[in-house]
């Protein structure tokens, strides 16, 4: 048995599906890849980030940060985690430049870097929301 069938495969609507090789493509230039695709080196940044972002704890700290700013022993407490657990964690989040720190006496007061990052917050949680 092959893995690749040349045999039409019927979908819902009734229409065949044939993958043809090779693969034509409608731009003058066969051989030059789509501009909408990511180079490697772009997918390997972006799928590093986003496995940064792929831990509950950076999450829930977003989710406090899109509220407001916040210092260490604070979000510590919500979070009930330790405080040396959640600096770990907002040191994670500043090395990717998703928050911001700033010291005012012994305490350090964190907030989201820039709107973007609240827009991308926002959207992940619409998108979540309406497949859930």
């Amino acid at each position: 048995m092959s893995d690749r069938s040349t045999e039409p495969v019927t979908i819902e609507n009734g229409e065949d599906l044939c993958c043809e090789a090779p693969h034509p493509t409608h731009s003058d230039d066969a051989n030059s890849p789509p501009t909408e695709m990511l180079s490697v080196e772009k997918a390997q940044r972006l799928s590093e980030f986003l496995g940064f972002l792929a831990d509950p704890n950076r999450l829930r700290i977003l989710s406090i940060l899109a509220a407001k700013e916040m210092c260490v022993g604070d979000l510590a407490a919500i979070l009930e985690m330790n405080e040396s657990a959640v600096s770990h964690q907002l040191r994670t989040l500043r090395a990717i430049r998703l928050v911001n720190f700033r010291k005012q006496g012994r305490h350090v007061f964190y907030s989201l870097q820039d709107r973007q990052i609240l827009d991308f917050y926002q959207l992940a949680i619409e998108q979540i929301d309406t497949t859930i």
